[in-house]
């Protein structure tokens, strides 16, 4: 399907520029934080396909793929997920401490 295409294309997008970011970022707190957003991305990413590659075809194998691809990556978004909102207030007092 299209659309899960597009999901693909986006999700590597923004898996590639959150790791340069991260890669590029000096603080390490932020740094943490931009890994653990291109992970979030490169877990979409896998999940998105393991959801496309369910609707190109409904062989036995290709089940298990696109299932496993699924529960892969969806594990990967949430350990992310939950990792961005531990580091998100450490990158805020951060930031401040940097202007300040």
């Amino acid at each position: 399907m299209p659309i899960f295409v597009i999901c693909i294309l986006f999700s590597l997008a923004f898996y590639l520029y959150y790791r340069v970011k991260a890669f590029r970022s000096k603080k390490a707190n932020e740094k943490k934080w931009l890994s653990a957003k291109a992970t979030l991305a490169l877990g979409s990413f896998v999940a998105f396909f393991g959801l496309n590659r369910l609707f190109i075809s409904t062989t036995p194998v290709s089940l298990a793929v696109g299932i496993t691809f699924i529960a892969v990556g969806g594990i990967a978004v949430w350990t992310s997920y939950k990792a961005y909102k531990y580091y998100l207030p450490h990158v805020l007092e951060e930031a401040g401490r940097s202007k300040g």
